[in-house]
């Protein structure tokens, strides 16, 4: 959906209002998410067509997702220069607000060596989807050591440290924080309410009949 109905690259940042679950392509789902715990609290789960590690995120935490068209950026080709393309760009958002900020691991961005965003890519035929979340300084760290368990794999700059060890909160609040990133990758125009309403009902869709099925999520990679 997104990654189709834009010819040379398109940016959408929102916030959720609820905390939820969204698993990487290939996550075991049974071995990184406490499912009783997620029913218990009315945590939603899914899985995303990307790859990259289990998340939680909800009210406090700003999530983004980049376009970006191969015509234009036929190097970003190569996953390296994607990665290093897109995570240097969001490195500067950090900067712009003085938040010293790292690229740590495959794509991470970490602070004083604590992880604040996790980040993960989908490539197709002409453009690559690329985004992630950025924990800002209302979102209530404790709800991921209560759904999620520890992940089957770890980048070697976590160290075997807990969820508590391992996270952290950038200081600053989302509406700022978003501004930053329009900044960063230069958007200035919008679209159209209706075309917004449209993607909107299409992603409820979706993520309905397909990304929060049990055959999607539990599905074995």
């Amino acid at each position: 959906m997104l990654l189709t109905g834009f010819q040379f690259g398109a940016l959408r940042i929102w916030q959720p209002e609820q905390p939820f679950v969204v698993l990487g392509r290939s996550s075991p789902a049974d071995s990184e998410v406490n499912f009783d715990a997620c029913q218990r609290d009315n945590i939603w789960i899914g899985r995303r067509v990307s790859g990259g590690q289990t998340v939680v995120t909800g009210s406090g935490c700003l999530m983004y997702a980049i376009v970006l068209s191969y015509q234009t950026h036929p190097e970003l080709r190569m996953l390296d220069h994607a990665h290093q393309f897109v995570m240097t760009r969001m490195q500067k958002v950090t900067t712009s607000l003085g938040i010293p900020t790292s690229i740590s691991g495959v794509s991470d961005l970490t602070l004083a060596g604590k992880k604040v965003s996790g980040n993960s890519m989908r490539c197709v035929k002409d453009c690559f989807l690329y985004h992630g979340t950025m924990i800002c300084q209302d979102f209530d760290l404790s709800i991921v050591p209560k759904v999620l368990k520890r992940p089957v794999r770890e980048p070697d700059y976590r160290s075997g440290r807990s969820h508590e060890e391992f996270l952290t909160k950038l200081p600053v609040d989302t509406e700022t924080l978003k501004q930053a990133i329009m900044e960063q990758w230069d958007a200035k125009e919008s679209l159209p309410p209706d075309q917004v309403d449209v993607l909107v009902r299409e992603a409820e869709s979706l993520a309905v009949e397909k990304y929060s099925t049990d055959r999607w999520t539990r599905k074995v990679p």
